[in-house]
């Protein structure tokens, strides 16, 4: 027999959702666990019960937002990659700059948040690098760089556009980015 209420599985959903919300206004450093609490209509302990802290909270974030960017490669690696790197640049572009630039600061200011980023993203390049190393042996991409570096090459100039130049992530500038990483396509 179970005891008290049944779980609302809504509420996780309402508190990440205040949650990067509060990141939105306030960043990191501002990001206050009772207004998340207050923003989602649930009592501090509600939240406590789910993540111990702010930054385990923040982790879930950036899980979910990482879910967001789905990966499933295909036969054809120059579309996987192009796709990848579309949709990382769209989430990016719908995303404020100061909530990337506050995560990725939180990741290099707090252990436990940049351990947990780097896990999260860890699988992700993973799959993609092999993604890369199946187009080097299929001769799609040149093979005298390491695949690792590659998917460096086709996804950290987002980001510095994003955070640096503030120059638009558009799609033409995702699919030039790959063209340039990947060379041109041949025609068959």
């Amino acid at each position: 027999m179970t005891r008290g209420r049944p779980r609302d599985t809504a509420i996780e959903g309402r508190l990440l959702a205040a949650a990067a919300e509060e990141l939105r206004h306030g960043g990191y450093d501002g990001l206050s666990i009772d207004r998340v609490a207050d923003r989602a209509g649930v009592a501090k302990t509600t939240l406590y019960r789910r993540w111990a802290s702010k930054a385990e909270l923040v982790v879930a974030l950036i899980t979910t937002m990482r879910e967001e960017v789905p990966f499933e490669p295909s036969d054809d690696p120059r579309a996987d990659l192009t796709r990848l790197v579309s949709t990382i640049a769209a989430g990016l572009a719908s995303t404020p700059t100061s909530l990337v630039a506050d995560l990725a600061a939180a990741a290099a200011r707090d252990p436990r948040v940049g351990e947990s980023v780097r896990a999260l993203w860890s699988e992700r390049h993973r799959a993609v690098t092999a993604v890369v190393a199946k187009a080097q042996q299929a001769g799609v991409v040149l093979d005298h760089v390491a695949p690792a570096v590659l998917v460096d090459q086709l996804v950290g100039p987002l980001y510095y556009r994003l955070l640096v130049t503030g120059e638009p992530l558009t799609p033409e500038y995702a699919r030039t980015l790959v063209v340039s990483v990947l060379g041109p396509e041949e025609s068959p």
